[in-house]
């Protein structure tokens, strides 16, 4: 009776344990990292701008960070500079006087809905309390088509789907570590290829097609195939490394903990602790910000998201290079020790 099936099943068994223990791992961590970070946000410390000179504005500023640390005051020397402060998205919102004794509260919709809405709630009541009528006006409002200013984000989260998903199905069909620079050649051409057509695809998704963003196509494009490839090359860099565990820990950068603590879906304020840093530099919230910067700001603002995902993508390049070079020579020493006992026999 032919017991090779039987051993085959045994051998394999641990491969199967690991793969199975690694999904509920990767599951549990998905489930704790969403649900502990956005079932119940507590925003604290949200950006408001205020000049130093405007001893009104000041005072209210005052009475609500003596209630409440939901608010921090972020002083300027002039109404320019706090005006700018709220275009390149330092603040999401400049309280400041009115010729007539009221208070204006300046928002930007657009960079954060929800940061906007909480902002205007606190300085309304405060307005009340003092005395004093208060106008809000959106200088950056959101789109029609994307009123609570989530598009950016899920077009981020596709478009790195798109990516490490490319790779992964790459490094499936094709092993992990390409043999050989001229093959890692090819899988990077390659990756770039399919960015670049689903940056395409993205944008005229959500412009044409779906009229959510009716101008910036080609900008859309352009981020949206340089995210896919950043991430795309972030993933073939991990896999050519690690192999299979690679692709774990690269869904656990990429979705697991990279789309909350993007600042996509609340902004950054809204959440823990230690995700509120994060957007600054995984690929779903730089690419959320320059998403953002270009639709909403004219590109100001966009400059860190930009320079993030670019290094992302030389970091990746380089890992992936230098895992095919070592495992390139590693093969080769292997071989080579493989053939000297049959020379000497």
């Amino acid at each position: 009776m032919d017991d090779a099936p039987e051993l085959r099943t045994r051998d394999g068994l641990p491969r199967t344990a690991a793969l199975v223990l690694g999904t509920l791992a990767l599951a549990s961590a998905f489930i704790a990292a969403y649900v502990g970070a956005l079932h119940k946000p507590e925003p604290r410390d949200v950006p408001v701008g205020v000049v130093a000179a405007d001893r009104q504005a000041q005072a209210v500023m005052a009475a609500v960070r003596a209630r409440t640390d939901t608010i921090k005051p972020v002083g300027y020397d002039s109404q320019d500079r706090a005006v700018a402060g709220l275009n390149d998205r330092s603040v999401y919102a400049v309280l400041h006087s009115d010729p007539g004794g009221g208070l204006t509260l300046a928002t930007a919709s657009a960079g954060a809905p929800a940061a906007t809405q909480l902002v205007t709630d606190v300085f309304t009541e405060a307005s009340r309390q003092a005395g004093l009528p208060l106008q809000v006006t959106d200088e950056v409002p959101v789109s029609g088509g994307d009123p609570r200013g989530l598009v950016p984000f899920y077009l981020a989260v596709g478009v790195v789907l798109g990516g490490y998903l490319a790779s992964t199905a790459l490094g499936v069909s094709l092993g992990t570590s390409p043999r050989g620079l001229r093959r890692a050649g090819l899988r990077i051409a390659t990756l770039a290829v399919h960015s670049v057509l689903l940056g395409v695809i993205g944008a005229v998704l959500v412009g044409p097609v779906l009229d959510v963003f009716d101008h910036n196509v080609p900008a859309v494009a352009v981020i949206g195939a340089l995210t896919a490839f950043a991430a795309g090359m972030v993933a073939a860099a991990v896999q050519a490394w690690l192999g299979l565990l690679g692709t774990g820990i690269v869904i656990l950068l990429l979705v697991v903990l990279g789309n909350p603590g993007s600042g996509g879906i609340y902004a950054p304020e809204f959440l823990p602790a230690f995700l509120r840093g994060m957007h600054r530099w995984n690929v779903p919230g730089l690419a959320t910000d320059l998403f953002k910067s270009a639709i909403y700001f004219d590109w100001r603002g966009g400059g860190w998201a930009l320079s993030g995902l670019l290094v992302w993508v030389v970091a990746g390049l380089v890992g992936l290079l230098t895992a095919t070079v070592f495992h390139t020579r590693r093969r080769a020493a292997r071989a080579g020790s493989a053939r000297r006992p049959a020379a000497h026999g």
